[in-house]
């Protein structure tokens, strides 16, 4: 039974509500904070999450001023979600104040919760491009010896704070370091310095590893790459140029943003996308800016001028066109492309699969199983443990 019938509050409840397998939320507390809301309101969807992380966070300040760091650790981790949950119907241009706090509570309070880890969570800056990017290293063990190693990279409206609950902590659980960072367009770069996308990823990646090679506790033979949501696209655009990735995981498998736009896009439109002038570009315009204020259908447009820097919903269809694997051929490390059943943005899964010249193996999430929403929500351990375990073995072969 869903929570909400509107499709795109039920996919964004159920992506928080499923952190719970790695100790970001409660049940209970979720589906109470979806009684509050009600229906698809994003003021009460912000008003009731923000709440409940404002109380977490207060409970988690008395639990570690009072020496119990195992509950400070749990109260924080919950709020820092519950926070990012808050703004998300708020990720629009121009960012608004709610949205900014939102964030900066969201990640102070996941800063506390990683410093009261075993080891502890590191908050990190990668030098990038003469600025830095922000992000975190755990470490799996205290001792310092090499580790194979997971950098999770996260979409459109992830940040790396969220990263770690898809996949890190699941990572460190196997005995992995785990890296995860906020690229341009992402978390603290676009919320605190401005940094749109970019689509050669390759230049995010490349700094990503360059920090990793400068750390003792990195096996360097053995640094693998997830991407999720439209990190499915980032990390084997990344991984077509920076060879120094031993393994690649996109979840889904994207291999062109545009393809995927064009699928939702009658012919005659697709043909006449480009032309900057002329009837059709001119009707296009016109729908897409009505849609552009609908609450539901209107927010991934919304947060794709946000996150590209762009004006107008067409200029953001036709920069799709710059977001392909250009070379996923060039990419020559093992590689596992995840599919869910009912994730449309999973689309060219299998035309990126069938593109690469690469040892590859296809992995298809389904409904009977729990995961068949995007990025398998609320089915994540379940993922975590089939794609980890696919790790574990593709790296125990390198040499």
């Amino acid at each position: 039974m869903a929570v909400f019938k509107d499709e795109l509050f039920e996919a964004q409840w159920l992506r928080a509500a499923g952190h719970a397998s790695y100790g970001a939320a409660e049940i209970a507390e979720c589906l109470e904070v979806a009684r509050q809301i009600g229906a698809a309101d994003p003021e009460r969807w912000f008003s009731a999450w923000s709440a409940f992380a404002s109380r977490l966070f207060e409970a988690a300040e008395r639990s570690e001023h009072a020496g119990h760091a195992a509950s400070a650790r749990g109260a924080y981790l919950r709020a820092s979600n519950y926070w990012r949950a808050a703004w998300t119907f708020l990720f629009q241009a121009p960012i608004e104040a709610r949205a900014l706090n939102a964030y900066r509570r969201h990640r102070e309070a996941f800063t506390r919760a990683a410093r009261l880890m075993t080891p502890v969570g590191e908050a990190i800056r990668i030098p990038y491009a003469g600025k830095f990017l922000h992000g975190y290293f755990f470490k799996a063990g205290p001792e310092g010896a090499p580790r194979k190693t997971l950098i999770v990279n996260g979409g459109y409206d992830s940040t790396a704070e969220e990263a770690f609950l898809f996949s890190g902590a699941a990572a460190l659980e196997r005995g992995y370091n785990a890296l995860v960072f906020d690229g341009p367009g992402q978390g603290a770069a676009i919320f605190e310095d401005g940094l749109v996308f970019r689509p050669d990823w390759e230049k995010v990646i490349g700094p990503a590893v360059d920090y990793l090679f400068m750390r003792p506790e990195v096996d360097r033979a053995r640094i693998a790459l997830m991407g999720v949501s439209f990190g499915g696209y980032l990390a084997p655009r990344g991984a077509s140029f920076e060879t120094r990735i031993a393994a690649l995981i996109a979840d889904p498998g994207e291999l062109s943003l545009f393809e995927e736009m064009k699928r939702r896009l009658p012919p005659f439109a697709v043909r006449r996308l480009m032309d900057r002038d002329g009837l059709v570009p001119r009707v296009l315009e016109f729908v897409l800016s009505r849609r552009l204020r609908h609450v539901s259908q209107g927010w991934a447009l919304r947060r794709g001028l946000l996150v590209h820097g762009l004006k107008t919903p067409i200029d953001y269809l036709r920069l799709t066109a710059d977001y392909a694997t250009e070379r996923p051929e060039a990419i020559r490390c093992p590689t596992l492309i995840c599919s869910a059943e009912n994730d449309e943005l999973g689309a060219t899964a299998r035309d990126l699969y069938d593109r690469l010249a690469c040892s590859k193996t296809f992995l298809a999430f389904k409904a009977s199983e729990g995961a068949g929403e995007h990025c398998e929500s609320g089915a994540r351990a379940w993922f975590n443990q089939c794609v980890l375990d696919w790790l574990d073995e593709t790296l125990a072969d390198v040499a």
